[in-house]
């Protein structure tokens, strides 16, 4: 792991620990990167889990040519490891003993000449007269590592406890990259870990990278911190499930104090779990290390997760992220879970892990911190004890009033923490309501579209005048639901009497494999469903132009299916190539065409995107009156998909 990496790759040469590169401009849009947040808690011991984070942070700054800093003074480590007090300030820091790396007292200047303010990382619920100022080390020129212990801030009927912070600062292109990390324990309860990653830039107009990647020392920390979101153990790589353990698993997604999102993985039926894993799914997941909960389900595992949670169901190779508050009862709740199919996952491998990455990312920004974390106060440094001597130039201001501008300046960041911790609570409400109501949305369009469809399968058996006409409750009750898969579509084509299917079966079926839930079988049917109501009334003359021009004079009343996905015909490209032009020859009755096949153009988009399945179809109203579908299957080859 290089600086590179550590600073989301930003600089095409690699920074060394006593010539810091300033590298290339970044790539992302103008305005800060997201930051990398992981929360997780811990069942080790404060002292112990600080220990190792110091042990972490140490043999990682060696890995990258910097001098490994020293170790906490003797009167730090017993302060962890003594009980936190009572529910009172925290005394004010007199006389600090003197060494090589220690700070002079808080009452001369917060930071060398030049050197801007550091911004506060993490956030506080209450505002703390009193904060201890965290020693200051230079480790080399512009790499700064700030350590700092004391109790959490005092706050009405909350739990004494202490914290732990450590934060570097590294030199980045156009920033600084900031890494901080903080332990925070109650009295009685786990301790809670925050390891953040933000770049910093130097103004706010400059084009930064879109998000900071996974610090190396999530890598290093994970697999010995025993981390845990709620009853869910927080690993590196993702676990593999058998049958016996699914009950485990569904139990962890309905746990309320779950806080990170869950990715369960599902793996082909003929391929081998582990190394499908170990292929795909560890790449897949890298982007996701330490903020979700990441499992595999082995075939066995996948049959009963899919039959427990029916509304919630994974399967074919698709990965499904869960996030908290899983309601498994409830078909809308489904729909808040998104689903990465395979199809993606192997045609483009680095566009699905910024996509699987998109949600956990920020779940972790907009989420508030827990309780713990937001106690802890905002960061205060003093002074590092390698500064320049003060030219004879400049005023010095007399100890006093630079004592009062500190308190200000901190009682200032205290302010603005303590709003941004209100704004982030309201966006993560937000953030929830609008996945619900996008979730009602879905639920509201899809009662919308079986209305419709009874209506229109209501005027289609309309009687003729003079007989009596049947009860409309009935004919509701009669009206059958779409299909479920690809193979019952095709046996139940026969409802379609103006519609014909010449194609091959097997390329219909083999999108069972390639498909995630029922989008492209909906799709399928309300198309076969448009064109069967448009033959209808084509083979009289009175459709009033070609299919298309029907859905977009229909769309209001009658038809559901987008115009937009109606497509007359190919490109003059695909027209004119050989090959393309062959593929798109299919069968038709010798009524139709002596050879028994015509070139079929015109065509119906299944799904999104420009590579999506098709249907294509041949309009012979005028002709034999029919309607003759000669493939439904994925996207034939264009310039877009060779």
């Amino acid at each position: 792991m290089s600086i590179e990496r550590g600073t989301q790759r930003i600089a095409a040469t690699r920074p060394t620990a006593r010539e810091p590169g300033p590298g290339p401009d970044p790539g992302g849009p103008p305005g800060p990167a997201m930051p990398y947040r992981m929360t997780v808690t811990t069942r080790q011991p404060h002292a112990e889990t600080v220990a190792l984070a110091d042990q972490c942070l140490g043999s990682w700054l060696k890995h990258e040519g910097f001098p490994e800093p020293p170790p906490p003074s003797s009167s730090e480590l017993s302060s962890l490891s003594e009980p936190p007090p009572a529910l009172e300030p925290p005394p004010r820091l007199e006389a600090p003993p003197a060494s090589r790396y220690e700070s002079p007292p808080a009452s001369e200047p917060p930071a060398m000449p030049g050197e801007p303010p550091p911004e506060a990382t993490h956030r506080t619920g209450v505002l703390d007269p009193t904060p201890v100022p965290a020693e200051r080390i230079r480790l080399v020129d512009r790499v700064l590592l700030d350590r700092d212990d004391g109790p959490l801030a005092a706050a009405p009927g909350a739990t004494p406890g202490r914290y732990s912070r450590r934060r570097l600062r590294l030199p980045a292109p156009h920033g600084t990259y900031q890494l901080t990390l903080t332990v925070a324990s109650e009295r009685g309860s786990p301790s809670w870990v925050c390891l953040e990653a933000e770049h910093l830039p130097t103004s706010p107009g400059l084009r930064t990278p879109a998000r900071i990647p996974v610090p190396d020392l999530v890598h290093r920390l994970l697999p010995l911190l025993d981390a845990f979101d709620g009853p869910a153990e927080v690993r590196p790589q993702p676990l593999l499930i058998t049958a016996g353990e699914v009950d485990g698993l569904i139990d962890e997604l309905c746990d309320p104090t779950r806080r990170l999102p869950t990715v369960v993985a599902s793996v082909p039926a003929d391929l081998d779990p582990r190394a499908w894993t170990t292929e795909v799914l560890h790449p897949l997941l890298s982007a996701v290390t330490g903020l979700a909960v990441g499992y595999v389900l082995d075939p066995g595992a996948r049959i009963a997760f899919n039959t427990a949670l029916e509304y919630h169901t994974v399967y074919g190779g698709a990965v499904r992220t869960y996030l908290p508050e899983v309601d498994p009862a409830s078909r809308r709740d489904a729909l808040r879970h998104l689903v990465l199919p395979r199809h993606r996952i192997e045609g483009q491998p680095r566009r699905a892990a910024a996509l699987l990455a998109r949600e956990p990312r920020r779940l972790a920004a907009l989420a508030p911190l827990p309780e713990p974390l937001a106690r802890v106060p905002v960061l205060r440094v003093r002074p590092s004890q390698r500064r320049s001597a003060p030219s004879p130039q400049l005023p010095v201001a007399p100890a006093a009033e630079l004592t009062e501008l500190v308190e200000e300046l901190s009682q200032a960041q205290q302010a603005g923490a303590d709003e941004l911790q209100r704004v982030r609570r309201s966006l993560h409400r937000s953030w929830r309501r609008e996945l619900h109501l996008r979730a009602e949305n879905e639920l509201q369009g899809t009662a919308l579209r079986r209305v419709s469809s009874q209506l229109r399968a209501l005027n289609s058996r309309l009687c003729p005048p003079g007989e009596a006409a049947p009860d409309p409750a009935v004919l509701l009750g009669e009206a059958p639901a779409g299909p479920v898969n690809f193979a019952e579509l095709l046996e139940r084509m026969g409802e379609f009497p103006l519609v014909s299917f010449t194609g091959d079966q097997k390329e219909t079926l083999a999108l069972e494999n390639r498909m995630v839930g029922g989008n492209w079988v909906r799709l399928t049917w309300e198309g076969l469903t448009a064109l069967q109501e448009y033959a209808t009334v084509a083979v009289l003359g009175a459709a009033g132009g070609d299919f298309k021009q029907w859905c977009e004079r229909a769309w209001g009343s009658g038809s559901r299916f987008p115009p937009r996905k109606a497509v007359r015909g190919e490109s003059r490209t695909v027209c004119s190539h050989a090959k393309m032009r062959r593929e798109r020859m299919f069968a038709v009755p010798p009524s139709v065409d002596p050879s028994g096949r015509v070139f079929m153009g015109a065509h119906l988009r299944i799904g999104g995107g420009r590579t999506a399945p098709r249907l294509h179809y041949l309009d012979d109203c005028s002709g034999s009156g029919r309607i003759y579908v000669g493939y439904i299957g994925m996207h034939l080859t264009n310039t877009m998909t060779n």
